[in-house]
């Protein structure tokens, strides 16, 4: 399965798990719990998916590489005690609580939150002297003596052998332990994860035209070459820190991170032909609807490869916009709530600084909470963050002000709060009109039901941000081309045309 259906199928696996009858017992016994095996080759996401269970089901999740414990770590240090057996003292040795165990325990205690994800990679690369105590903690989800708390959920994960020299292999008792799910790259899968982290859109494009170039490993005369799911997103992030600082983004800053040559070359020659067809079509007046007549024949003229480039700068052109609308949406949410509660709480201390002081030091104990229990998300800690600065400007604005009482603080917190409704009433404004903008241009350019349509209503419904931004504010040209293109029975043929593309045609 591709690593969408493995993640639906552990959050299923740990709910069933969390699931307690009327006496509030597990359904299944802690001991009947199998701990789920996700078997996978390396960089594929097997990480990646359980901080988005975690963040997805507000559970906890505590991440150990096993490759790193040798069996002390694991099972905790030994030391002498003493106990009483039939009238006699006896010097037996116990051990210290795991390291693995204790790091569970203390994240319950910082969050308050009592049920989470363990979740132990690489655990078929232990340590000889590890592995029969692996098998015991498989089936009695201890450590020495010391269990893993209740309403913590035991997930690991491993690597094929081919893949790692180090990797023992399970025995048949070993695996009837386990609850075994096996994961393939895929990349229409990694591409929604694609869009909900805003990797580049020259990836984006470019592994839409070369599929089979998403996750490669081979075996070569120098060694092994690979380029993984993991390569792409950590080159993304790495290529929009240097756009930023003008740094030039070269094939040996890519050979980097994709280390397969071939691959890194052919994406470092698309992504500057990328970035010319970013200078040669103008996209700052498509999107500003002032393109010329000139860059609308070229576009209808153009290869297939450069017209799905285009459609992809287009829809970069409009990320941010689209990105912003979304972030600052939810910002404002989260001030009215808080705001709300100050005038609340006003009544009753009679001071609204020191409630909203309150406001800040909630946000960001859910800040540290989050990051702790690894369950909150890079949006939502965005949000937090952006809403504590708006509470610091609003106490400065008192203090600047000197509000004489609860009318005049409320005046000033609402004509702040009037302000920011305003800059995301334009920035709706401004992203709308520019999605109509890229409407019209592919209709003038392309067919109005050709597959370049087909394929812009496609990436805008697959974009986490655009789908909500549509369905939120609406755009007309968007629901009259969905309405209209038999969306199923044409996608496969598109998909089928992408895939036979070279980019080393001249």
């Amino acid at each position: 399965m591709n690593i969408k259906q493995a993640k639906d199928d552990i959050k299923n696996a740990v709910s069933a798990y969390l699931t307690r009858d009327k006496f509030g017992n597990f359904v299944i016994p802690i001991e009947k719990q199998r701990p789920i095996f996700l078997m996978g080759a390396p960089g594929i996401g097997k990480t990646a998916i359980m901080e988005q269970i975690a963040e997805e089901m507000n559970i906890g999740l505590v991440s150990y590489s096993m490759t790193h414990h040798t069996r002390q770590s694991a099972l905790g240090l030994p030391f002498i005690t003493q106990k009483n057996y039939g009238g006699e003292m006896y010097s037996v040795s116990e051990y210290t609580m795991s390291e693995i165990i204790a790091s569970v325990y203390d994240t319950m205690e910082f969050t308050g939150v009592t049920e989470g994800i363990l979740f132990l990679d690489e655990i078929n690369c232990v340590s000889e002297t590890l592995a029969p105590a692996m098998l015991q903690f498989l089936q009695y989800k201890t450590f020495g003596r010391h269990r893993v708390p209740s309403g913590w959920i035991v997930v690991t994960a491993g690597n094929p052998p081919e893949y790692n020299n180090s990797v023992r292999e399970f025995d048949i008792v070993t695996w009837d332990r386990l609850k075994r799910i096996d994961v393939e790259a895929d990349y229409d899968a990694w591409k929604e994860y694609a869009y909900s982290k805003n990797v580049h859109t020259a990836i984006i494009t470019y592994l839409d035209i070369r599929k089979d170039d998403f996750y490669k490993i081979e075996t070569t005369v120098d060694g092994k070459s690979f380029a993984t799911a993991r390569g792409w997103s950590d080159l993304s992030e790495m290529i929009k820190l240097y756009e930023q600082k003008d740094f030039p983004v070269n094939e040996q800053l890519i050979g980097q991170y994709l280390q397969n040559k071939k691959i890194a070359k052919s994406f470092a020659v698309y992504y500057d032909l990328f970035n010319k067809y970013k200078s040669d079509y103008q996209v700052d007046k498509i999107l500003e609807g002032s393109a010329d007549k000139e860059i609308v024949e070229r576009a209808g003229a153009a290869k297939f490869d450069e017209r799905l480039s285009l459609i992809g700068l287009m829809l970069d052109g409009m990320a941010d916009g689209i990105r912003g609308a979304f972030l600052l949406e939810q910002e404002l949410t989260e001030l009215v709530g808080c705001l709300k509660i100050a005038k609340f709480d006003f009544t009753v201390d009679k001071s609204f600084e020191d409630s909203i002081r309150r406001q800040i030091d909630a946000k960001q104990k859910e800040i540290d909470v989050g990051k702790k229990a690894s369950n909150i998300s890079a949006d939502r800690e965005y949000v937090l963050r952006a809403v504590i600065e708006m509470l610091g400007e609003q106490i400065a604005a008192f203090a600047e002000k000197q509000p004489k009482n609860s009318d005049e603080a409320f005046d000033i917190v609402k004509a702040d709060f009037n302000k920011r409704k305003k800059v995301l009433e334009i920035k709706v404004t401004t992203t709308g009109g520019m999605l109509s903008n890229v409407f019209k241009f592919c209709e003038e350019a392309f067919d109005k039901n050709g597959q370049e349509m087909l394929i812009l209503v496609t990436e805008l419904t697959i974009n986490p941000y655009a789908a909500h931004f549509i369905s939120k504010y609406g755009c007309k040209e968007y629901f009259e081309h969905n309405r209209d293109m038999l969306f199923f029975e044409r996608k496969k043929e598109i998909i089928a045309e992408i895939d036979e593309l070279n980019l080393d045609e001249e």
